[in-house]
């Protein structure tokens, strides 16, 4: 016996019932999404009790119809305290703020992929998801979000990068072993990160990073997830990227998908502005040339959304797929500017970490020394001496480049980008930041004075911005998952 329960069955055996499920694969829907120009969808969804997670799963397919469902793992089995998952789990299964799939096992893992006709992706967060991974293969289950830099820096505090690119590699060779079996297990990135206000060439530097080391280890098929800056052009540009990108750094005969992740940061309070910013987000992902979206819901300001609310924004975002959008046309021009700084921003991040012998190794030094990095980081192996901030326009750009190896004139674009700004003093820039960070609510009139808004599915809520300026967050374990 294992933690899981029963022993876990060997690879063989999995790959077998997979194929006996007769349901297709994550990497299948992506791939027939992408021929048929449509956008897939898929919400955020974890509870921890096995039957209320089956219910759920059920309601949101018999209701909307995604093309993938989730299972959001809880944050105690995050951090690989089984123990106290199966603790809670015993007493009140409500307490927890996910799916324990480790303590329920890759039976009840099965139970639920048969429960419903869509394939099934495990959204997390942890460091180091070997086991949790081992019970997601059991459990048929053909899509596991992460990697050793994207799931570490934005929730742990102490947790060496060493450790958790080690951990992911295992997770990516046995991906590749699935592989020669006959299974492609799709590897999504966490592009999304820390959640507030992350520059488009920073999240894919971080994905580039670690599509390529999964590419190493085996994995077939990788998905590049970006966050939602809010910036239309910007956005598209970065979506656009993503195959640029894949055809630069990554082997032919790679399955490289573009998916977005809807705005993570404050969301609006009134339901009408709310389902305005999703379909303004599925627009975005429609036009940038995503296979896949993550849906949002007009719940997000006030807590986690219930069944109805995720059921509505899925039907909402659906809408970006109806063929009389066709009509749209957009400013290609910009589009192609804020494309090609991108693009040069990303190879100056990436490609002399790309140039060393030994990737693993490269990637912690080159954090110790801050030529990488990313804003507003929980971890203390991150340096988050990089300021973004937005342009009058609302574009996302840098304020502060801290270490990046970016040359003068990527620097001197940003700095002419925001040169309108102006602020000197540390209340200056907290303000400045704050009012980025609630820049939907600006744009709806909402009054942000005493706001309880809260990012439901971010990393960093980014309402103590004065904190974040002065002392970077120290929070171990973020309140929701991704």
């Amino acid at each position: 016996m294992s933690e899981t329960g029963p022993p876990i069955p060997e690879l063989a055996e999995s790959v077998a019932y997979v194929r006996e499920l007769g349901k297709p694969t994550v990497a299948d829907v992506l791939r027939d999404a992408r021929a048929a120009g449509r956008l897939a969808l898929q919400p955020r969804c974890g509870v921890g009790s096995h039957a209320q997670m089956t219910t759920l799963l059920q309601d949101l397919e018999r209701h909307a119809r995604p093309d993938i469902l989730t299972l959001t793992i809880d944050s105690y089995t995050r951090l690989k305290q089984f123990d106290t998952a199966r603790r809670v789990l015993e007493r009140n299964p409500a307490d927890l703020n996910g799916y324990p799939l480790v303590t329920h096992g890759w039976e009840r893992g099965r139970q639920l992929n048969e429960a419903v006709a869509a394939p099934l992706e495990i959204r997390h967060g942890t460091p180091d998801a070997r086991l949790l991974f081992e019970v997601t293969v059991a459990s048929g289950i053909t899509s596991f979000e992460g990697g050793g830099i994207s799931y570490n820096l934005p929730y742990c505090k102490d947790i060496p990068l060493a450790e958790s690119l080690a951990a992911w590699r295992d997770v990516d060779a046995r991906c590749g072993e699935l592989a020669r079996h006959g299974l492609v297990v799709d590897r999504e990135t966490f592009g999304t990160l820390t959640a507030v206000l992350v520059p488009p060439s920073i999240s894919l530097a971080i994905s580039v990073l670690e599509a390529v080391a999964a590419a190493r280890e085996g994995v077939r098929c990788i998905s590049v997830a970006y966050p939602q800056g809010g910036h239309f052009e910007q956005d598209v540009a970065a979506l656009r990227a993503i195959p640029e990108l894949a055809a630069r750094y990554l082997p032919a005969g790679l399955e490289v998908h573009a998916v977005l992740h809807e705005f993570m940061g404050v969301f609006p309070k009134q339901r009408p502005h709310a389902e305005d910013l999703i379909l303004y987000g599925a627009l975005v992902a429609r036009l940038g040339g995503a296979s896949k979206l993550i849906s949002k819901t007009y719940q997000e300001a006030h807590g986690i959304p219930d069944t109805r609310a995720n059921i509505d924004g899925l039907l909402l975002a659906s809408r970006a797929n109806s063929p009389l959008l066709d009509f749209i046309t957009l400013d290609e021009d910009r589009i192609g500017t804020e494309l090609e700084w991108i693009l040069r921003e990303v190879a100056e991040i990436v490609e002399p970490i790309l140039s060393t012998a030994d990737l693993h190794k490269a990637i912690p030094i080159a954090f110790e020394e801050g030529r990488l990095d990313i804003p507003f980081s929980a971890s203390r192996s991150a340096r988050s001496a990089i300021i973004p901030r937005r342009a009058g326009d609302g574009a996302i750009r840098y304020f502060a480049t801290g270490a990046l190896p970016f040359s003068a004139r990527t620097r001197r674009h940003h700095e002419q980008s925001l040169a309108a700004g102006g602020e000197s003093r540390l209340g200056d820039m907290v303000k400045g930041l704050t009012s980025d960070i609630n820049y939907f609510l600006g744009i709806f009139g909402e009054n942000t004075n005493g706001s309880t808004n809260n990012c439901t599915n971010s990393s960093t809520g980014g309402s103590a911005v004065g904190d974040i300026v002065a002392e970077h967050s120290t929070a171990e374990t973020p309140v929701a998952p991704s």
